[in-house]
């Protein structure tokens, strides 16, 4: 789970559409009761369209379907057909086919790269076995015949080769020939090529660490060397007789960070050409593609506090570089994806936040400004597609208010103003087809489950896709309302955002004990208008059971501007805790609520935003629960923890009251700590740490380890057991 992103991580981490625990007994629960078992049994699990992607003509797209069949679906007519049956994809010498599991196609659309056979390695990167399925000769042949998983295959852009990396190495694959050729050849647990390490994952964002050249010829990647970060050990000791240890390369803030190149190889092998990036080795080179162009690449450079982004042009060949721009911030600059070549590759799109808000500029190739096409007091979140033939750019924006997400267009040439294309309150995200013609927008709110719809390209609805009425009928037969969104005034007059989610019998004669959810993080949102899956139904079960459930968005979230997101630089915690303490009060003076009896719990940066907020003098909690706290910033990774607080050497006193073990002698209220001893983001070593702060200031307080689970603390029936304790303890303390 990147701490930064809740959404994404926290709610899906925790399996929040699908569980694998059985359901005992569920024909026996009332229809309109939800129970945990309920909740984690696959009842409310959502339909989709697995792997969907858009073909070239922008008239139809592909998924996987519901038997594993490749369909084809034309977005005019609806009109399905099955394109490679799931039941002729069987490998020479086997007799089961292969599950189709993710796929790519080749730029004439008559050859198929297959991923399957996932296996998970100790990060999220994964390792598959990759096959390419010939349309025209229906033959099924392996990337590679050497032993070894292989990761991020990709077809040339003309489909006559493979590449993919294996051992941290590079490789490529002749079609026509089979012969496999090794580019790289110092892959090894310290050197990585085409692929990352643990935090450049983790806190960048980045997997796929190699890109073909638009004529093929070549190959650009990332080369990552670890050797400079320190080896973290977590103990394995469930499965064997003696407890084992698992080495995480893993640099804490303060530390060395691994060091990065990107270099280019002839396709068919030789020596690298490396490209020049600066003298700073703490530099993080954190994006890097070819630049509309066979010869140049264009790379985000940043320095080490991520206060300047850098953005380069660098020759292929020669490796020589230059600075287009620079984007600075006397805080932190965000690392985006919102960069596209548009007409001919003579311009880009770029997102900045230098207005106080982030919005989207054309920039010329000289890296000169050409235009800016959006502004206002609202955000664009994320570009979404461009029709360079019509020219639009589709993006997600808040222009509707922090807890909305739309879709909306504007022209390249800027005239003619923003517009709207999504209406319905909630969350959308689109999908744009090549050609512009159609879009397809996923849509959902806290408490309606995705909705997947076909749209003409001015927002016209054509048809819904995926409706999960089953689900949807289930919850409208469920006993709970849907949450109420508002806004808490501070004292100082901040308006901060919040739902609330009250008993579907409410009485506000009646006083109720009130539970807040608590993320926090910078950038992040629990207030958006968004299905989070089980974490809402879990909530919705509190609800049946007499309790108040509110989420509030403290100061340092996103979708409200830079300088409310980046009013928390070097103090992490301490504003972020005042502003839930504070929230916590207002709810004390609601008519309906028991003062006596709020509550707090949160994961992640939750867990933390819980252990800060109960451990401030005079805090307001009766309860709370902390579930894998990070506790000490000087414990987390470096890229994350010195974005928002500059290094420990830098900023020690941020550092010191921005960790609850410092103040572990305030707390009040009783405390829960859960924590999986296989987490490998927020170390297990953070709970120990914050235990034994509070035994040596003489605070009680309960502790639940999960054996071996990572951060997700999930697998098997471990999701329902840890919500039952969560219940439990919540019943008993609160």
């Amino acid at each position: 789970m990147p701490i930064r992103h809740p959404v994404r991580h926290l709610a899906l981490a925790l399996a929040a559409l699908v569980a694998a625990a059985p359901a005992p007994a569920q024909q026996q629960t009332p229809p309109q009761q939800l129970t945990v078992e309920r909740i984690f049994s696959g009842e409310f699990r959502l339909k989709g369209l697995p792997a969907i992607q858009w073909l070239n003509d922008g008239q139809r797209y592909t998924f996987v379907g519901e038997n594993g069949d490749l369909m084809v679906e034309h977005a005019a007519s609806a009109r399905r057909e099955v394109l490679v049956p799931a039941a002729a994809l069987v490998p020479r010498g086997a007799r089961e086919p292969i599950a189709i599991e993710d796929y790519q196609w080749s730029a004439d659309e008559r050859k198929l790269l297959v991923y399957t056979n996932t296996q998970r390695v100790w990060r999220a990167n994964t390792r598959g076995t990759y096959y390419v399925w010939d349309l025209d000769r229906r033959t099924l042949t392996p990337v590679s015949e050497r032993e070894g998983w292989q990761q991020f295959a990709k077809f040339s852009p003309d489909g006559s080769k493979v590449g993919f990396v294996r051992e941290n190495d590079l490789f490529v694959t002749d079609l026509a020939t089979g012969r496999e050729t090794r580019l790289t050849h110092d892959g090894s647990e310290t050197i990585i090529n085409g692929t990352f390490d643990w935090v450049y994952e983790e806190e960048l964002g980045l997997q796929d660490g190699w890109r073909w050249s638009p004529d093929g010829r070549r190959i650009a990647f990332w080369r990552i060397d670890q050797s400079p970060v320190r080896t973290f050990y977590m103990i394995q000791e469930t499965d064997s007789l003696y407890s084992h240890p698992i080495a995480l390369r893993y640099p804490k803030a303060g530390t060395p960070n691994p060091t990065a190149r990107i270099g280019v190889v002839d396709a068919a092998g030789g020596e690298t050409t490396w490209m020049d990036t600066g003298n700073d080795p703490e530099a993080l080179l954190a994006r890097m593609e070819w630049a509309a162009s066979p010869t140049e690449l264009v790379i985000q450079r940043a320095n080490r506090i991520q206060n300047r982004v850098d953005v380069l042009l660098a020759d292929a060949g020669t490796g020589r570089s230059r600075t287009l721009f620079t984007e600075a911030d006397a805080a932190w600059v965000d690392v985006h994806d919102d960069f596209h070549w548009i007409d001919g590759g003579r311009r880009f799109l770029w997102s900045s936040e230098r207005d106080g808000w982030n919005h989207l500029y054309v920039y010329n190739r000289d890296g000169t400004v050409a235009r800016q096409l959006t502004r206002g007091p609202w955000e664009v979140t994320r570009v979404m597609g461009v029709d360079e033939r019509g020219g639009w750019v589709y993006f997600g924006a808040t222009e509707e208010g922090p807890a909305e997400r739309h879709v909306y267009r504007v022209r390249l040439n800027g005239r003619g103003g923003v517009q709207q294309l999504s209406r319905e309150p909630g969350t959308h995200n689109a999908t744009v087809s090549p050609a512009g013609t159609y879009y397809l927008d996923a849509f959902s709110t806290l408490s309606t489950p995705p909705v997947t719809r076909l749209h003409r390209a001015d927002g016209a609805v054509v048809r819904t896709l995926v409706d999960n009425a089953a689900v949807r009928e289930k919850l409208a037969r469920l006993a709970v309302d849907a949450p109420d969104f508002f806004t808490i005034r501070t004292r100082d007059g901040t308006e901060l955002n919040a739902w609330m989610i009250k008993p579907a019998d409410f009485d506000p004669s009646r006083k109720y004990p009130v539970l807040m959810y608590v993320y926090g993080g910078p950038g992040s949102q629990t207030t958006l208008n968004a299905w989070t899956g089980s974490r809402y139904l879990w909530h919705q079960s509190l609800a049946q059971r007499g309790y108040i459930v509110v989420s509030v968005d403290n100061r340092g979230t996103g979708g409200r501007g830079r300088d409310f997101k980046k009013s928390v630089y070097l103090k992490l915690g301490q504003q972020e805790a005042a502003d839930q303490i504070e929230a916590a009060e207002w709810l004390a003076q609601q008519p309906y609520v028991d003062p006596a009896r709020i509550g707090i719990w949160g994961w992640s940066y939750g867990g933390y935003m819980t252990a800060m907020a109960m451990t401030r003098p005079g805090a307001p909690f009766k309860a709370g629960i902390a579930v894998a706290p990070v506790v000490d910033w000087g414990l987390y990774d470096t890229i994350y923890t010195e974005r928002f607080m500059r290094t420990p050497q830098e900023n020690p006193e941020g550092y010191r009251l921005g960790a609850p073990t410092s103040a572990a002698a305030n707390l009040r209220g009783k405390l829960l700590i859960v924590h999986g001893t296989g987490d490998d983001n927020v170390h297990f070593q953070n709970s120990v740490r914050l235990a034994n702060a509070l035994q040596a200031a003489g605070k009680q307080f309960q502790f639940m380890a999960y054996p071996n689970r990572t951060h997700s603390i999930s697998g098997g029936p471990t999701s329902a057991h840890l919500h039952n304790l969560l219940t439990d303890w919540i019943v008993q303390n609160l």
